[in-house]
Protein backbone atom coordinates (compact mmCIF):
# COMPACT_ATOMS: atom_id res chain seq x y z
CA UNK A 1 0.00 0.00 0.00
CA UNK A 2 1.75 3.30 -1.12
CA UNK A 3 -0.40 5.93 0.79
CA UNK A 4 -1.77 5.07 4.69
CA UNK A 5 -5.47 5.21 5.11
CA UNK A 6 -6.02 7.45 7.20
CA UNK A 7 -8.49 10.52 7.60
CA UNK A 8 -11.41 11.43 5.30
CA UNK A 9 -11.81 9.65 1.89
CA UNK A 10 -14.38 10.95 -0.22
CA UNK A 11 -17.01 8.61 -1.31
CA UNK A 12 -16.99 10.30 -5.23
CA UNK A 13 -19.48 11.35 -7.54
CA UNK A 14 -19.29 9.21 -11.26
CA UNK A 15 -20.18 12.50 -13.19
CA UNK A 16 -22.20 11.91 -16.66
CA UNK A 17 -22.01 14.15 -19.57
CA UNK A 18 -25.57 15.53 -21.29
CA UNK A 19 -25.59 12.11 -23.16
CA UNK A 20 -25.23 9.89 -19.69
CA UNK A 21 -21.60 8.80 -20.51
CA UNK A 22 -18.75 8.91 -17.81
CA UNK A 23 -17.22 12.78 -17.53
CA UNK A 24 -13.72 11.77 -16.61
CA UNK A 25 -13.12 15.53 -17.13
CA UNK A 26 -15.66 16.23 -14.48
CA UNK A 27 -14.73 13.84 -12.34
CA UNK A 28 -11.11 15.42 -12.40
CA UNK A 29 -12.48 18.37 -10.88
CA UNK A 30 -14.05 16.81 -8.19
CA UNK A 31 -11.00 14.95 -7.32
CA UNK A 32 -8.91 18.49 -6.99
CA UNK A 33 -11.49 19.53 -5.26
CA UNK A 34 -11.14 17.02 -3.03
CA UNK A 35 -7.20 17.14 -2.67
CA UNK A 36 -7.40 21.11 -1.54
CA UNK A 37 -9.91 20.18 1.00
CA UNK A 38 -7.00 17.42 2.61
CA UNK A 39 -9.74 14.23 1.19
CA UNK A 40 -8.59 11.31 -0.19
CA UNK A 41 -10.71 9.70 -2.77
CA UNK A 42 -12.83 6.42 -2.58
CA UNK A 43 -14.10 5.50 -5.97
CA UNK A 44 -16.96 3.41 -7.36
CA UNK A 45 -18.67 2.84 -4.36
CA UNK A 46 -22.48 3.63 -3.59
CA UNK A 47 -22.46 7.54 -4.27
CA UNK A 48 -20.04 6.59 -7.61
CA UNK A 49 -23.15 4.25 -8.76
CA UNK A 50 -21.03 0.98 -9.00
CA UNK A 51 -24.70 -0.59 -9.67
CA UNK A 52 -25.27 0.80 -12.52
CA UNK A 53 -21.28 1.15 -14.08
CA UNK A 54 -20.42 -1.57 -16.64
CA UNK A 55 -16.75 -3.34 -15.67
CA UNK A 56 -15.08 -0.98 -18.34
CA UNK A 57 -16.60 2.60 -16.55
CA UNK A 58 -15.63 1.19 -13.55
CA UNK A 59 -11.89 0.34 -14.70
CA UNK A 60 -11.98 3.90 -16.16
CA UNK A 61 -13.09 5.72 -12.89
CA UNK A 62 -10.88 4.19 -11.05
CA UNK A 63 -8.17 4.87 -14.08
CA UNK A 64 -8.62 8.58 -13.96
CA UNK A 65 -8.77 8.63 -10.11
CA UNK A 66 -5.49 7.24 -9.95
CA UNK A 67 -4.19 9.08 -12.60
CA UNK A 68 -5.40 12.39 -11.78
CA UNK A 69 -4.43 11.76 -7.93
CA UNK A 70 -0.94 11.42 -8.89
CA UNK A 71 0.33 9.84 -5.40
CA UNK A 72 -0.80 13.02 -3.32
CA UNK A 73 -3.43 11.05 -1.41
CA UNK A 74 -4.94 7.55 -1.03
CA UNK A 75 -6.96 5.96 -4.10
CA UNK A 76 -9.64 3.47 -2.44
CA UNK A 77 -11.49 1.57 -5.03
CA UNK A 78 -14.33 -0.95 -4.99
CA UNK A 79 -14.33 -3.88 -6.61
CA UNK A 80 -17.22 -5.72 -5.48
CA UNK A 81 -19.96 -7.84 -7.60
CA UNK A 82 -22.55 -10.01 -7.33
CA UNK A 83 -19.97 -13.16 -8.01
CA UNK A 84 -16.64 -14.34 -6.53
CA UNK A 85 -15.33 -14.95 -9.85
CA UNK A 86 -16.55 -11.24 -11.29
CA UNK A 87 -14.87 -9.67 -8.18
CA UNK A 88 -11.36 -11.12 -9.09
CA UNK A 89 -11.79 -10.47 -12.79
CA UNK A 90 -12.63 -6.89 -11.72
CA UNK A 91 -9.82 -6.94 -8.95
CA UNK A 92 -6.99 -8.24 -11.18
CA UNK A 93 -7.98 -5.18 -13.62
CA UNK A 94 -8.18 -2.54 -11.15
CA UNK A 95 -4.87 -3.51 -9.07
CA UNK A 96 -3.14 -3.27 -12.19
CA UNK A 97 -3.77 0.54 -11.98
CA UNK A 98 -1.75 1.12 -8.73
CA UNK A 99 -4.66 1.86 -6.21
CA UNK A 100 -3.59 2.03 -2.78
CA UNK A 101 -6.36 -0.84 -1.72
CA UNK A 102 -9.91 -2.24 -2.97
CA UNK A 103 -12.97 -2.39 -1.11
CA UNK A 104 -15.09 -5.39 -1.85
CA UNK A 105 -18.79 -5.33 -0.89
CA UNK A 106 -20.88 -8.56 0.25
CA UNK A 107 -22.20 -10.29 -2.55
CA UNK A 108 -26.05 -9.71 -2.65
CA UNK A 109 -29.64 -11.58 -3.74
CA UNK A 110 -28.82 -14.60 -2.43
CA UNK A 111 -28.41 -14.93 1.87
CA UNK A 112 -24.64 -15.68 2.75
CA UNK A 113 -24.04 -17.67 6.01
CA UNK A 114 -20.80 -15.98 7.54
CA UNK A 115 -18.82 -19.20 6.46
CA UNK A 116 -19.49 -18.82 2.72
CA UNK A 117 -18.72 -14.98 3.34
CA UNK A 118 -15.16 -16.01 4.82
CA UNK A 119 -15.13 -18.23 1.66
CA UNK A 120 -15.69 -15.42 -0.65
CA UNK A 121 -13.30 -12.66 0.90
CA UNK A 122 -10.35 -15.12 1.00
CA UNK A 123 -10.68 -16.21 -2.13
CA UNK A 124 -10.74 -12.61 -3.35
CA UNK A 125 -7.83 -11.76 -1.11
CA UNK A 126 -5.96 -14.93 -2.29
CA UNK A 127 -6.48 -13.43 -5.95
CA UNK A 128 -5.11 -9.86 -5.34
CA UNK A 129 -1.83 -8.30 -4.59
CA UNK A 130 -3.59 -5.21 -3.79
CA UNK A 131 -4.87 -4.91 0.00
CA UNK A 132 -8.32 -5.48 0.74
CA UNK A 133 -11.18 -3.87 2.66
CA UNK A 134 -14.15 -5.94 3.80
CA UNK A 135 -17.09 -3.62 2.59
CA UNK A 136 -20.60 -3.85 5.07
CA UNK A 137 -23.71 -2.52 4.17
CA UNK A 138 -26.43 -5.03 4.84
CA UNK A 139 -29.24 -2.57 4.48
CA UNK A 140 -28.46 -2.57 0.67
CA UNK A 141 -27.25 -6.40 0.04
CA UNK A 142 -28.80 -8.06 2.42
CA UNK A 143 -25.89 -9.77 3.87
CA UNK A 144 -24.52 -8.97 6.99
CA UNK A 145 -20.54 -9.25 7.96
CA UNK A 146 -20.42 -10.42 11.69
CA UNK A 147 -17.89 -8.66 13.96
CA UNK A 148 -16.77 -12.39 14.78
CA UNK A 149 -16.54 -13.16 10.90
CA UNK A 150 -14.08 -10.05 10.65
CA UNK A 151 -12.11 -10.51 13.14
CA UNK A 152 -11.46 -13.96 11.60
CA UNK A 153 -10.75 -12.49 8.18
CA UNK A 154 -8.34 -10.01 9.57
CA UNK A 155 -5.92 -12.88 9.60
CA UNK A 156 -5.37 -12.65 6.24
CA UNK A 157 -2.05 -10.65 5.66
CA UNK A 158 -4.29 -9.42 2.85
CA UNK A 159 -7.12 -8.03 4.47
CA UNK A 160 -6.27 -5.12 5.96
CA UNK A 161 -9.50 -3.69 7.20
CA UNK A 162 -13.78 -2.86 6.84
CA UNK A 163 -15.80 -0.43 5.79
CA UNK A 164 -18.93 -0.52 7.85
CA UNK A 165 -21.96 1.21 6.15
CA UNK A 166 -24.47 -0.62 8.09
CA UNK A 167 -25.74 2.96 9.74
CA UNK A 168 -25.27 2.48 13.37
CA UNK A 169 -23.06 2.94 16.42
CA UNK A 170 -23.61 -0.58 17.71
CA UNK A 171 -22.41 -2.06 14.27
CA UNK A 172 -19.90 0.42 14.20
CA UNK A 173 -18.47 -0.83 17.79
CA UNK A 174 -18.84 -4.02 17.20
CA UNK A 175 -16.69 -4.06 14.91
CA UNK A 176 -13.99 -1.83 16.82
CA UNK A 177 -14.56 -4.01 19.67
CA UNK A 178 -14.04 -7.32 17.92
CA UNK A 179 -10.13 -6.56 16.31
CA UNK A 180 -9.48 -4.01 18.93
CA UNK A 181 -6.19 -6.08 19.77
CA UNK A 182 -5.91 -6.44 16.21
CA UNK A 183 -2.92 -3.12 14.97
CA UNK A 184 -2.68 -4.71 11.22
CA UNK A 185 -6.95 -4.36 10.80
CA UNK A 186 -8.60 -1.03 10.44
CA UNK A 187 -12.57 0.06 10.95
CA UNK A 188 -13.71 2.75 8.47
CA UNK A 189 -16.97 4.25 9.39
CA UNK A 190 -19.51 4.76 6.44
CA UNK A 191 -22.17 6.85 7.72
CA UNK A 192 -22.06 10.30 7.53
CA UNK A 193 -23.09 10.90 11.31
CA UNK A 194 -21.06 8.94 13.04
CA UNK A 195 -17.31 10.51 11.60
CA UNK A 196 -16.91 12.40 14.91
CA UNK A 197 -17.41 9.16 16.97
CA UNK A 198 -15.90 6.91 14.75
CA UNK A 199 -12.70 8.57 15.05
CA UNK A 200 -12.93 8.75 19.12
CA UNK A 201 -13.58 5.15 19.19
CA UNK A 202 -10.81 4.37 16.69
CA UNK A 203 -11.81 4.29 13.49
CA UNK A 204 -8.58 5.08 11.43
CA UNK A 205 -10.67 6.90 8.50
CA UNK A 206 -14.15 7.32 7.12
CA UNK A 207 -15.23 7.23 4.15
CA UNK A 208 -18.14 10.28 3.22
CA UNK A 209 -20.86 10.84 0.66
CA UNK A 210 -21.44 14.22 2.11
CA UNK A 211 -18.10 15.48 1.51
CA UNK A 212 -19.02 15.40 -2.52
CA UNK A 213 -21.22 18.91 -0.92
CA UNK A 214 -19.55 20.08 1.99
CA UNK A 215 -15.53 18.99 1.46
CA UNK A 216 -14.30 21.12 4.03
CA UNK A 217 -16.73 20.86 6.55
CA UNK A 218 -16.04 17.19 6.88
CA UNK A 219 -12.46 17.68 6.96
CA UNK A 220 -13.57 19.76 9.58
CA UNK A 221 -14.22 16.76 11.67
CA UNK A 222 -10.92 14.95 11.10
CA UNK A 223 -8.79 18.06 10.89
CA UNK A 224 -10.35 18.96 14.82
CA UNK A 225 -10.04 15.73 16.06
CA UNK A 226 -6.78 15.52 14.99
CA UNK A 227 -5.27 18.40 16.58
CA UNK A 228 -6.82 18.10 20.11
CA UNK A 229 -10.03 20.03 19.31
CA UNK A 230 -12.12 17.32 20.24
CA UNK A 231 -15.35 20.30 21.02
CA UNK A 232 -14.43 21.68 17.62
CA UNK A 233 -14.71 18.32 15.79
CA UNK A 234 -17.86 17.59 17.83
CA UNK A 235 -19.49 20.63 16.42
CA UNK A 236 -18.40 20.16 12.73
CA UNK A 237 -20.41 16.79 13.14
CA UNK A 238 -23.63 18.30 14.51
CA UNK A 239 -23.45 20.71 11.50
CA UNK A 240 -22.79 18.04 9.07
CA UNK A 241 -25.35 15.66 10.63
CA UNK A 242 -28.08 18.58 10.32
CA UNK A 243 -27.03 18.49 6.41
CA UNK A 244 -27.14 15.10 6.14
CA UNK A 245 -30.60 14.41 7.59
CA UNK A 246 -32.07 17.05 5.41
CA UNK A 247 -30.38 16.57 2.06
CA UNK A 248 -31.23 13.14 2.53
CA UNK A 249 -34.91 13.58 3.25
CA UNK A 250 -35.56 14.97 -0.36
CA UNK A 251 -34.04 11.96 -2.56
CA UNK A 252 -31.73 9.36 -1.66
CA UNK A 253 -28.09 9.46 -1.68
CA UNK A 254 -26.33 10.01 -4.77
CA UNK A 255 -28.88 11.32 -6.59
CA UNK A 256 -29.19 14.28 -3.76
CA UNK A 257 -25.63 14.72 -3.84
CA UNK A 258 -25.63 15.19 -7.82
CA UNK A 259 -28.49 17.45 -7.66
CA UNK A 260 -26.76 19.64 -4.87
CA UNK A 261 -23.74 19.78 -6.87
CA UNK A 262 -25.30 21.20 -10.10
CA UNK A 263 -27.33 23.98 -8.02
CA UNK A 264 -23.46 24.92 -6.40
CA UNK A 265 -22.35 24.82 -9.83
CA UNK A 266 -20.70 21.56 -11.24
CA UNK A 267 -21.89 19.44 -13.89
CA UNK A 268 -21.39 16.14 -13.04
CA UNK A 269 -24.50 15.17 -14.33
CA UNK A 270 -27.63 13.11 -12.66
CA UNK A 271 -27.68 9.81 -11.29
CA UNK A 272 -28.53 7.12 -14.05
CA UNK A 273 -31.28 5.80 -11.56
CA UNK A 274 -34.62 7.63 -12.81
CA UNK A 275 -35.05 10.36 -9.95
CA UNK A 276 -37.34 13.28 -10.80
CA UNK A 277 -37.04 16.70 -8.76
CA UNK A 278 -39.71 18.38 -8.16
CA UNK A 279 -39.74 22.12 -8.21
CA UNK A 280 -40.44 22.11 -4.32
CA UNK A 281 -37.49 19.42 -4.16
CA UNK A 282 -35.41 21.59 -5.80
CA UNK A 283 -35.89 24.53 -3.64
CA UNK A 284 -35.26 22.60 -0.58
CA UNK A 285 -31.65 21.97 -2.38
CA UNK A 286 -31.13 25.33 -3.03
CA UNK A 287 -32.20 26.28 0.76
CA UNK A 288 -29.64 23.62 2.04
CA UNK A 289 -26.61 24.91 0.24
CA UNK A 290 -27.53 28.43 1.00
CA UNK A 291 -28.08 27.49 4.69
CA UNK A 292 -24.78 25.17 5.18
CA UNK A 293 -22.35 25.54 2.42
CA UNK A 294 -22.03 29.73 1.99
Amino acid sequence: MNKPIKGVLTAIVTPFDTGGAFNPQALKQQINRQLDAGNGIFCGGTNGEFFVLNAQEKVAVAATCVDEVAGRAPVVAHIGEISTRETVRLGKEIEKLGVDAVSVITPWFVPLKQDELIAHYTAVADALSVPVFLYNIPARTGNTIEPQTARTLAAHPNIIGIKDSAGSYESLNGFLHAVSDISSFDVLNGPDSLIHQGFVDGCSACISGLANVAPQAINAIWSCFTTGDIAGSHAAQESVTRLRTELYNVAFSPAAVKKALQIIGYDVGDSRYAVTFSEQQLQQIRQLVTQYLH
